[in-house]
């Protein structure tokens, strides 16, 4: 987090969102209607758990990274019939009461939730090691990192789940700018709030004095990295500590927060098998506005 904001182009990893109330905040912004990418996943989802399941097959652990809320998952464990289901999340009340919610929908399912950081290294729950996994990685959460980041992630998922896993994947498409601005720049301000959070998070546990209503929230189209970008930019020239260290910003000056990187078909395609990925199907929407991909994690091949 200092290191971040020693930088010449500060930035704040996206992990730090995801405290309880910025996890609250999140779950707002999923319902909101211009944030398409949710509804839509859940919709795919819904569609196509069927297809999913005629191919994943039952007895699978359904590993699920950064389970938030949990809201698609009945989707996927009504469908494949799973022997277990492992949320990960960092976030851990919010993990805890989304676990015990699905509890009472699948009394007879083992739900063994683990609070870690997904991004690193994780090993499954010893009671399913034996057990063939399904990775679930919805939202396309994927999208929030680089690409050379993601496809470290997607690597390390198969060295967790283990050659012959497969993956349930949602990944964003491209499309036209303002939609996307739209998307991360509500009029309801709740994403503007989810930024914001980010700074109250820092003086209550960093002891910071930051001057929250001195910053604003910005969401931008960055073509050349197909991506949006979230900022916070300083409204006048500030000073300010955290943990003790002076900072200084001028005004115009951004905090970089988040990025969702977007992703055509073949690029979609090329990330997942640079990440050791084989796509196995694909469904999209009628708009070809999101995507879901299943892939399989298969044994290392000799190159020509």
């Amino acid at each position: 987090m200092l290191a971040g904001f020693r930088a010449e182009r500060r930035a704040i990893p996206a992990r730090w969102f995801y405290d309880r109330r910025g996890s609250e905040l999140f779950e707002q912004i999923t319902a909101l209607t211009e944030y398409y990418p949710t509804r839509v996943e859940t919709e795919l989802l819904a569609a196509h758990a069927a297809d999913v399941a005629g191919l994943v097959g039952p007895g699978r652990a359904v590993i699920e990274f950064g389970s938030g809320s949990s809201v698609k998952t009945p989707h996927i464990l009504e469908a494949v019939a799973p022997a277990a289901y492992v949320p990960i999340d960092i976030s851990g009340e919010f993990l805890r009461e989304s676990a015990a919610a699905l509890a009472s929908d699948f009394p007879k399912l083992s739900i063994l939730p683990v609070i870690a950081d997904f991004t690193r290294p994780f090993e499954p729950p010893p009671a399913v090691a034996d057990l063939p996994k399904l990775g679930f990685f919805p939202g396309s959460t994927i999208g929030n990192m680089v690409p050379r980041t993601a496809v470290n992630l997607l690597r390390s998922m198969v060295e967790s789940l283990g050659i012959g896993a497969m993956l349930l994947i949602g990944i964003d498409r491209v499309k036209d700018e303002a939609t996307l601005v739209r998307a991360y720049d509500d009029p309801a301000g709740v994403t503007a709030a989810f930024n914001l959070n980010l700074l109250q998070r820092i003086n209550r546990e960093l002891d910071g004095d930051l001057a929250v209503d001195a910053f604003r929230h910005r969401a931008i189209w960055n073509d050349d990295h197909a991506r949006i970008e979230m900022h916070l930019e300083a409204t006048c020239d500030m000073r300010f500590r955290i943990a003790g260290e002076a900072f200084a910003m001028r005004a115009g000056e951004t905090i970089h927060t988040e990025n969702s990187h977007k992703y055509g078909p073949r690029d979609a395609r090329l990330l997942l098998r640079a990440g050791a990925w084989t796509p196995l199907a694909e469904w999209t929407d009628a708009a070809d506005r999101f995507a879901l991909y299943l892939c399989e994690a298969r044994p290392p091949g000799t190159a020509p």
